[in-house]
């Protein structure tokens, strides 16, 4: 069609300059196109049958000219709209190579959810949802990548060739202490510095004289990082004075911001360690950034933390022993749940949110506060607002009977073994008090088998924040994204909890919706935030 249609254009344009005017006809005379036709036409110079045979070629050779994309100066219209065609015919074709491109990189895109502010949104599953599982297809995209490298040359230089020696105390709690440790080895990593095994220091809650050796394989850890840093067990011999290492002030470094940057240690830390030779760093909580070091120094981390830093076998064992007896608290064997309730005094002191209670339980809990706070209680009557705004805000934790009505809305049945972490109960219905008795010693032995059990479960329920939930919730990312691992939106649900019109059905409702993608499925690390809680970004690689 669009070829007779430029034919028609064409024939109607030399028929109305063979007609128009005299003067246009003798120029139509001096062409040498048309000089070639009257030799084709004979005598039949000006004649009507001439004319029509003349018309009759031109539109021949229009059409000619047309098919070829060739011509002369009177085909100018006609190669014009031919190379308009030809361009659109390109583009049609780099459009249509663009669109099999996209379509063929996003059927073989990673799956990975996208955060719109506090909203993540994943990519759609045709898999039916579980209670115990995330979706298969959103678990085969990533795997892990931050392991000790294989068949490698190390290229540390000797012990006693490095830039001196870093000691830190590793404080607070078992979680705590383990980020510490990782961060121990990222910073004698980025000084070339030589590390003296990490002292854990006594906390005045825990309260608990545990060693490292007491609840990590030593062995294992300086071997599995032998080509990363160097790590001694001990204080070198030739030191003498050791216990100017833990009081003296010029053998510790006490400027170091939280949260600094690899430049800092080289700029401020590094120059210090070369002089003297021997350094303590503290206190040493939070003293490394993430944003601000090089991606090879966040995968460090990682690789102590996930490969390096094992438990001790007899540890080990326990924790397999209590996993096992978990799912087969039955008689048969069936899927647990790990709850983390952190409905303990002290958190709930420390919160200072309002809570169900009794009046006397309140009166309780009012002097708690005020002895061990007293400069937060003060006279106890700004409390209540406060209180009233951090629950608005989704920051206190959740009372049990909260996480119950939570649980029973998701779906799960009041038959559901669980596994309640940082309490004796289950630990102490799981076992007899022989198999316990060694683990009592230290209390961070038993918060290591809590570690290691809420690992293992088949579903991971955290109520509030804390580094044992980030560093639960990573781990089993790290190993996959297949175990669920359940964020509650606290703040949405402190909303649905005091709406007293709202029904069970619109709860259900609210709670399913809100929480489908609260369940550890694989997105960006949160710079600055979150490397324990997911560690997808730095040490993920796709699958």
């Amino acid at each position: 069609m669009t070829a007779e249609l430029r034919e028609l254009r064409h024939s109607g344009s030399v028929g109305s300059r063979s007609t128009s005017s005299p003067r246009k006809q003798r120029d139509d005379d001096q062409s040498p196109l048309i000089s070639d036709e009257k030799l084709l036409d004979g005598d039949d110079e000006g004649g009507g049958s001439g004319r029509v045979r003349h018309a009759r070629d031109r539109s021949f050779w229009s059409h000619l000219l047309t098919v070829s994309a060739f011509g002369g100066d009177d085909s100018r219209v006609s190669t014009s709209s031919s190379k308009i065609s030809l361009f659109l015919l390109i583009v049609v074709a780099v459009g249509v190579v663009i669109s099999v491109f996209l379509l063929l990189n996003r059927l073989n895109a990673p799956y990975l959810c996208q955060k719109d502010g506090i909203v993540l949104h994943c990519p759609h599953v045709k898999e039916s949802p579980s209670l115990w599982e995330n979706p298969y297809s959103a678990t085969t995209s990533w795997k892990p990548c931050a392991e000790r490298r294989t068949h490698g040359v190390s290229d540390l230089p000797p012990e006693n060739e490095t830039n001196g020696y870093i000691f830190i105390h590793a404080e607070g709690g078992l979680n705590q202490q383990r980020i510490a440790i990782c961060n121990a080895v990222a910073v004698a990593k980025i000084m070339n510095a030589t590390l003296i095994l990490p002292v854990l220091k006594q906390d005045q809650i825990w309260k608990d004289q545990t060693k490292f050796e007491d609840i990590f394989d030593v062995d294992h850890f300086i071997d599995y990082l032998k080509d990363d840093i160097r790590i001694v067990r001990d204080i070198p011999e030739w030191f003498v004075d050791r216990s100017e290492l833990f009081t003296s002030i010029r053998r510790t470094v006490k400027n170091i911001p939280k949260y600094a940057s690899a430049q800092f240690y080289i700029d401020n830390v590094l120059p210090r360690i070369k002089e003297k030779k021997i350094m303590a760093l503290k206190p040493f909580v939070d003293r490394l950034g993430y944003d601000n070091v090089p991606q090879e120094i966040n995968r460090l981390r990682c690789r102590v933390n996930y490969h390096a830093m094992k438990f001790l076998p007899e540890i080990e064992q326990m924790a397999d022993l209590l996993a096992s007896r978990m799912r087969n608290r039955t008689q048969t064997s069936n899927p647990y749940m790990a709850l983390h309730l952190r409905f303990e005094k002290g958190m709930v002191g420390l919160s200072f949110c309002d809570f169900v209670g009794t009046r006397e339980e309140k009166l309780k809990m009012a002097e708690y506060r005020k002895k061990e706070w007293p400069r937060r209680y003060k006279n106890g009557s700004h409390l209540w607002q406060l209180a009233l705004q951090k629950r608005k805000e989704g920051r206190c934790p959740l009372e049990p009977g909260e996480v119950a009505v939570i649980l029973r809305a998701m779906g799960y049945p009041k038959e559901t073994q669980i596994y309640v972490a940082s309490g004796q109960v289950t630990k102490e219905e799981l076992t007899t008090k022989e198999e316990l008795e060694g683990f009592k010693k230290h209390v961070t032995s038993l918060a290591a088998l809590d570690f290691l059990v809420c690992l293992k479960s088949d579903v991971f329920v955290m109520t509030h924040g804390g580094n044992f939930a980030k560093l639960i919730i990573g781990f089993r990312r790290y190993m996959g994204h297949r175990l669920k691992s359940i964020k509650p939106d606290k703040g949405l649900m402190s909303k649905s909890f005091g709406d007293p019109y709202m029904g069970w059905a619109a709860f259900v409702e609210d709670v399913v919706i809100t929480h489908q993608t609260r369940t550890g499925l694989p997105e960006e690390t949160f710079p600055n935030y979150d490397l324990w809680e997911n560690p997808l970004t730095p040490c993920m690689c796709k699958a």
